[in-house]
């Protein structure tokens, strides 16, 4: 549970392990560890980008499309509520590791997790009609972010994360994957973990996709 996670993050910290400030969000019986200033600039950045980035892709559609304004403007306010909690839980907090609970009542938890996880364009659909999607067999841009780590051997390459965007949407989406690319290559330069930064993308379709 969160204070299990809270202990266990706190011998971290005195290992030297985790030196930034970190806050454990609780949600629906899921915890999320977060760097609370990335996630609050990452939910702040979405809340602003145009077109909004979420990718409808409910079963009950024939091909993936980007939401509607209605829809668009109903993630907006989840997202909003979010990014008033984080600041108001941090504000409240002075120690290394915070912690907090929100109810996300009507949120979908795929998108939320999308957008902390820095993905330039988030999935949501239809929670009326289940977890399931229509991406079967539609094609996926699947890009992939790779990098190496001398400091952990010389020559290691680790891939960082990935994340598949409908390829029919790309193009609609182009402003806002150049900005995530931009941004990325800007944040990589500031670190020295991490050298050789690779995006690779490449079109796959599956027979089914799971979010």
């Amino acid at each position: 549970g969160p204070a299990e996670l809270r202990r266990y993050l706190a011998r971290l910290r005195e290992a030297g392990l985790a030196p930034r400030r970190l806050h454990l969000l609780g949600a629906e019986g899921s915890a999320l560890l977060l760097h609370p200033g990335l996630a609050r600039r990452r939910l702040a950045a979405v809340l602003r980008a145009r077109p909004a980035p979420f990718m409808d892709v409910s079963a009950g559609r024939q091909c993936p499309a980007l939401c509607g304004p209605a829809e668009a403007e109903s993630i907006r306010g989840h997202l909003a509520t979010l990014l008033a909690h984080l600041g108001a839980a941090e504000a409240a907090t002075t120690g290394p590791v915070s912690s907090s609970e929100v109810v996300p009542a009507g949120w979908n938890l795929c998108t939320i997790v999308g957008v902390l996880l820095g993905y330039p364009a988030a999935y949501t659909f239809s929670v009326e009609e289940g977890a399931e999607n229509c991406l079967a067999l539609t094609p996926l841009r699947v890009f992939t972010v790779q990098a190496s780590c001398p400091r952990i051997r010389d020559g290691l390459r680790v891939q960082i994360y990935s994340f598949s965007i409908p390829e029919s949407l790309c193009a609609e989406l182009k402003e806002v994957l150049d900005a995530w690319c931009d941004e990325l290559k800007e944040a990589f330069s500031v670190q020295n973990d991490f050298v050789d930064l690779c995006i690779l993308s490449e079109v796959v379709s599956l027979p089914a996709v799971a979010l």
